[in-house]
């Protein structure tokens, strides 16, 4: 063995009992020896790049993990290396964003919100979000999507994507108002009913009413979505029209034009009805994605964005994973 040692080479190592400046790590000729202390080129203990990690995802900003690392190492990391450690997980996106999905989905949610992302200059940006529930009430995010303004040219693009991985069968789709998102449902999925998020509209129609009046249209609007058939509901928007059609027949006109698919829900069994009248579900999710992007006021770039989407996802998607929706396994 003598003949082949060609002495040591030196390295430094971040460990949980700080920064070690000064190793002396043997080599030989061949460059066959490998020290079981610590992999090939590794410059820091996998605990400390999984902990960089997990305080990225509950929203700890990169300036102030950068001083946690200091007051751990003795000298701080800066941002930019703290963010090219969270670069680890982009592989795990590229894969997860390709896997196979199930082939029939009672219902997929689709929603998205604006965030400021950074390019030449700052400018909200939207983050598509789907999410899916099985035939027994699992949920799951089926996919995420980052970038340019929300338009129904982009949502067929994502079914088709869905499509392809192995989606076939929707029962249900749920969503908002936006202009041609029924019909690009329909264009992947033509045999899905289609159900436009109550709340949503509910809200619309109070933005458009005067203060004064907000309390008493909502209070005329619940019966109409709170009934337990379509004919109760619909003689529940007879009298919300008649009290109504007067002071704001826009509204009026609006719901009218939009009951059918407004109503969906109650052809449904009731005991998935709360859950798929409105995208609320979906709210919540997007709630955790601003209250974790807030402690960057900006993301820097499309890649940020989509390392704090997916750390977030897959929290939920392992929480999901053991809790199931109550009433989808007896509506099945």
């Amino acid at each position: 063995m003598k003949e082949l040692q060609n002495g040591t080479y030196p390295r430094s190592l971040d460990t949980k009992y700080g920064h070690i400046n000064q190793l002396n790590v043997p080599r030989d000729r061949d460059n066959a020896f490998q020290t079981s202390v610590f992999e090939p080129y590794e410059r820091r203990e996998q605990w400390l790049g999984e902990t960089i990690i997990a305080m990225y995802q509950k929203g700890v900003s990169t300036r102030e993990i950068s001083h946690f690392i200091e007051i751990i190492l003795g000298y701080s990391y800066s941002p930019a290396t703290v963010s090219q450690i969270t670069d680890v997980v982009m592989d795990d996106i590229e894969t997860w964003k390709e896997r196979p999905l199930q082939k029939r989905y009672s219902v997929l949610y689709l929603d998205g919100t604006y965030l400021k992302l950074r390019r030449d200059n700052v400018d909200d940006e939207v983050i598509y979000l789907v999410v899916g529930v099985t035939e027994n009430g699992y949920r799951e995010i089926l996919g995420f999507y980052v970038g340019g303004k929300e338009n129904s040219l982009k949502w067929k693009e994502i079914l088709l994507d869905l499509y392809n991985r192995g989606v076939e069968e929707v029962i249900l789709g749920i969503f908002d108002g936006l202009p041609g998102l029924e019909e690009a449902m329909k264009s992947v999925f033509p045999k899905a009913d289609v159900q436009r998020c109550v709340v949503h509209k509910v809200r619309n129609a109070l933005n458009e009413a005067r203060t004064k009046d907000q309390s008493a249209l909502a209070e005329d609007l619940k019966p109409i979505y709170q009934a337990n058939s379509h004919e109760e509901a619909h003689n529940q928007f007879e009298a919300f029209k008649s009290n109504w059609q007067k002071k704001y027949p826009k509204i009026v006109k609006s719901w009218e034009k939009d009951l059918s698919v407004l109503l969906t829900f109650l052809r449904y069994p009731s005991s998935i009805r709360p859950m798929i009248y409105t995208t609320n579900i979906m709210e919540r999710i997007m709630k955790e994605f601003k209250k974790r992007i807030k402690t960057m006021n900006s993301l820097p770039n499309e890649k940020a964005a989509e390392k704090v989407v997916y750390l977030k996802v897959n929290e939920y998607n392992h929480k999901w994973s053991e809790r199931k929706l109550r009433g989808f396994g007896t509506a099945l």
